[in-house]
């Protein structure tokens, strides 16, 4: 299917590895021009090498999106180099997980500069720019941690939450302009950090890693956990002219995982 991408200036915070970089590469052979953004310069330069051997026109920007004038910086210059930016998908940023008993003033405001702050950063000033020019789309990956609680991600849950709420109002806000914001809900998905967890997971249970991922995989209805591009997968459609008329959606995409009405 021709998702109508070609040519579309996209910029893709977090773009620099897991569902940023798989969204990043889906983009790419979809004919759209690239920009990516992350704060360590070594995986985004490597990132940005292979997205041009891949014959994608790609450009990466160093910024920390908790910084609201590093951000603003960061749009200025993406729309200097490539024309105005048609596309934004929020991938980057993630608050820590933490115990409740753990949680202080402190990490729930951790939480959400991380995870919350690092996306209405860039979509406060690029979205009034959509406005004026009648025309955008938005996809900010969430989780599933702002729709079920847990225990030990109730401030990270709490600002995914909040997210969710700002993509609903924001795409009634700014449906009249021509623009559309969405959110996707990933579960678990099979990148660097939940590899990371698996390890964590297989030493405190001394078991190996295969081992702890089977057990993750056996509990998935659809038989295994989402790959990166699974995901991007449908950030692509949300993006494209075909979901014309999907705006303030909340995506769930856990497999599954947890029956629930929404």
């Amino acid at each position: 299917m021709d998702l109508e991408l070609a040519g579309k200036h996209v910029l893709i915070t977090g773009g620099s590895r897991g569902i940023g970089l798989a969204c990043a590469q889906g983009f790419g052979r979809e004919g759209a021009r690239l920009s990516i953004v992350g704060r360590d310069a070594a995986r985004l330069d490597a990132a940005v090498a292979k997205l041009r051997d891949a014959g994608f026109e790609a450009v990466g920007y160093r910024a920390d999106l908790t910084d609201a004038d590093a951000a603003l910086q960061m749009i200025d210059a993406a729309e200097a180099g490539g024309g105005p930016i048609d596309i934004l998908v929020n991938s980057a940023g993630a608050a820590r997980r933490t115990p409740f008993p753990e949680l202080t003033p402190q990490a729930w405001h951790n939480s959400m500069q991380a995870k919350f702050f690092s996306y209405i950063n860039v979509i406060d000033p690029l979205i009034k720019r959509m406005g004026q020019r009648k025309t955008g789309a938005v996809v900010n990956i969430v989780g599933m941690g702002g729709k079920v609680a847990s225990t030990v991600h109730i401030s990270g849950g709490a600002a995914n939450a909040a997210l969710m709420l700002a993509s609903a109002g924001l795409a009634a806000a700014y449906g009249p302009m021509g623009v559309r914001v969405n959110a996707v809900n990933p579960t678990v998905t099979l990148t660097d950090r939940m590899g990371q967890g698996l390890e964590a997971e297989a030493r405190a249970r001394n078991i190996t890693v295969e081992a702890a991922k089977k057990q993750a995989e056996a509990k998935m209805p659809l038989g295994h956990i989402a790959s990166p591009d699974e995901i991007a997968n449908a950030v692509l459609f949300l993006c494209s002219p075909k979901a014309s008329y999907i705006s303030g959606a909340i995506l769930c995409m856990d497999g599954a995982a947890t029956p629930m009405v929404v």
